[in-house]
């Protein structure tokens, strides 16, 4: 998942609407996938360096197939960077641990939250008025989490607050990108978020390495950057052929994929309270987009 930060341009809504499910679609091939190698035995870490250095490898040939003008990655914005690239790294590593637990139906619905996070945060971090409805919808929200993860009952795994500090850090993020979106290109965001994951990631990814054990593993591994990197250009260029309020509903279809994935590859299907809690999570965060674009329409 990313925060597209690109203007629209046009309002070609379909078109960009196709753009949102392929994007999450590659987004649920990353989180199978990590599932995936996580039962294989591969460490968190080392999946979260694959992820990244993914990403930072294939924008690196894309500068140098441009000309290598590295003037357009640079940015007095040092520390916004750096602190939004580990954010979004943040909400990485805790979702690949979570996954490596926990159903993909459940990570899934917890990291919906995070558009609620958002809503919840955007008045002390924004400055931005939140009123009685919408804070009515993040109440409602947040009784979906606890509906889901079921804290106090004996099914709860503790690795469940995994997911909940990563939908935190992503929104954390989406309202720091929302700050600089204005000030930073969209293409040096990109650029330093692979850059600063692989390296932070690097370390660790050494001290842990699995060697994959089958060429399937290997095939899935070596994907994982490719299929994040997918996912976040083709949300960006969808921003640009449609407003974000008119593509944004269709971002929940990541939980429909990750349903189908989890039954086809692991026979498991979500529970009842975790279809109540989704169902819930998701009634709040489209309600939330909902009273958000009359405002913007009203304005």
């Amino acid at each position: 998942m990313t925060a597209p930060v690109a203007v629209a341009s046009s309002d070609r809504t379909p078109f960009a609407i196709g753009l949102v499910l392929i994007a999450f679609f590659s987004f649920s091939f990353v989180d199978t996938g990590v599932k995936w190698l996580a039962i294989a035995g591969m460490p968190a870490l080392q999946l979260a360096f694959m992820r990244y250095v993914g990403h930072f490898a294939i924008s690196a040939v894309l500068i140098a197939s441009g000309g290598l003008d590295w003037r357009r990655f640079a940015t007095d914005r040092w520390g916004v960077v750096v602190v939004r690239g580990l954010l979004l790294l943040g909400s990485t590593v805790f979702n690949f641990f979570a996954v490596g637990y926990l159903p993909l139906t459940l990570t899934a619905t917890i990291l919906f939250s995070a558009p609620i996070i958002v809503c919840a945060l955007s008045g002390p971090m924004l400055g931005e008025r939140v009123g009685i409805w919408r804070w009515s919808a993040i109440i409602v929200g947040f009784v979906g989490i606890l509906v889901a993860i079921r804290p106090f009952g004996e099914a709860f795994h503790p690795a469940a607050f995994l997911s909940l500090a990563a939908a935190t850090c992503f929104a954390v993020y989406v309202i720091l990108t929302r700050k600089v979106a204005s000030e930073i290109p969209t293409d040096t965001m990109q650029f330093y978020s692979g850059l600063v994951g692989t390296v932070a990631m690097l370390p660790f990814a050494i001290l842990e390495w699995q060697t994959p054990a089958t060429g399937i593993d290997w095939t899935i591994l070596v994907m994982l950057g490719f299929f994040a990197w997918a996912g976040h250009q083709l949300l960006i260029r969808a921003n640009a052929y449609a407003p974000p309020s008119a593509v944004m509903p269709f971002s929940y279809s990541f939980i429909v994929y990750l349903t189908i994935w989890s039954a086809l590859v692991f026979g498991q299907l979500p529970n009842g309270q975790t279809i109540v809690g989704a169902a819930i999570i998701v009634a709040a965060g489209l309600f939330i987009w909902f009273r958000e674009r009359r405002l913007q329409l009203s304005a």
